[in-house]
């Protein structure tokens, strides 16, 4: 039988908790305490990762199958390889596969320009550097181990809790105008669905894990906002808008990411643009957290 582990179960992980049909073991990572109950109600079982090898996480690795790791690395590397990597070397005989899960930010700037995998690298940020490096950390790795190692290149990632609908409600929509720029998006059930697919496979490679439209962010909020049957926010010059440093740092890389890979390993997206995932989620009322809920009425 599969066993997943998780190091940082978070969003996305407890996506892939919850997608889980087969009935596969989940155990999952987390910081904090305060999240334990959340992780277990997803299906996962919880522990703790401070960056330290745990005796609990230790047995729990000893007969995983799959592991997944979605923590990002930091100025001292991947905190996984750094805690782990002589342990999961020697001490896991059943690992069949390991799923890393990166960003589009790799890519950095290709000036609206699409790209694949293929693609020249170009991060701009320190953080995307980093994602740059522990992908190939990663990726050696998994050549020492002969295992196949699967990185999964994300866009922005959004869902249920976490999307346009949320921010109109409480009041944080943005329409910031930066003409001619794109973003490409990912709904949570996909990357939950595309580490599903690869797991079960067990198929390496770099795939990006990408949406089939890349659109502006304006365009994504005013659609919400029709469905909603609100007004949309007025619409913000780039140039004057109040943004954190971090937040300005993402319209400084404007691409158009191709899924093409993924697609081509059999994988079909169930929201392959947000217009689809938004209407599927207005209609189903769980918008706000998961859970289904009458829609709000049209004012």
């Amino acid at each position: 039988m599969m066993k997943v582990f998780i190091f940082g179960a978070g969003y996305s992980g407890k996506a892939f908790a919850r997608a889980n049909a087969a009935g596969a073991q989940v155990v999952g990572t987390t910081r904090s305490l305060e999240k334990f109950a959340s992780l277990a109600a997803s299906g996962a079982r919880p522990l703790r990762f401070e960056g330290q090898l745990t005796d609990g996480i230790a047995g729990e690795l000893a007969d995983t199958t799959h592991l997944v790791v979605s923590i990002a690395p930091d100025e001292a590397g991947d905190p996984v390889l750094s805690a782990a990597r002589d342990h999961i070397a020697g001490k896991m005989p059943a690992l069949r596969w390991i799923g890393y899960l990166s960003t589009v930010g790799v890519y950095g700037d290709h000036g609206g320009g699409w790209v694949d995998e293929s693609a020249e690298c170009r991060p701009v940020s320190a953080r995307s550097r980093r994602r740059v490096e522990a992908e190939r950390a990663w990726l050696d790795f998994g050549g020492e181990l002969a295992r196949p190692v699967a990185v999964l290149r994300l866009s922005g990632i959004y869902g249920p809790g976490r999307n346009a609908f949320v921010n109109l409600a409480n009041g944080t929509a943005k329409r910031l105008i930066k003409p001619g720029q794109v973003f490409n998006r990912i709904h949570v059930e996909d990357i939950a669905a595309v580490l599903r697919h690869l797991a079960e496979r067990e198929t390496g490679g770099i795939f990006n894990v990408t949406d089939d439209l890349p659109a502006p962010p304006q365009d994504v909020v005013a659609h919400a906002a029709s469905l909603m049957g609100v007004e949309p926010p007025p619409e913000i010059p780039f140039e004057t808008a109040e943004l954190s440093p971090m937040a300005r740092s993402f319209y400084g890389e404007n691409k158009r990411v191709s899924n093409a890979a993924i697609r081509r390993e059999g994988f079909a997206f169930r929201f392959p643009d947000y217009r689809v995932a938004l209407e599927a989620m207005w209609r189903d009322g769980n918008w706000a957290d998961g859970e289904a809920r009458s829609p709000m009425k049209r004012s």
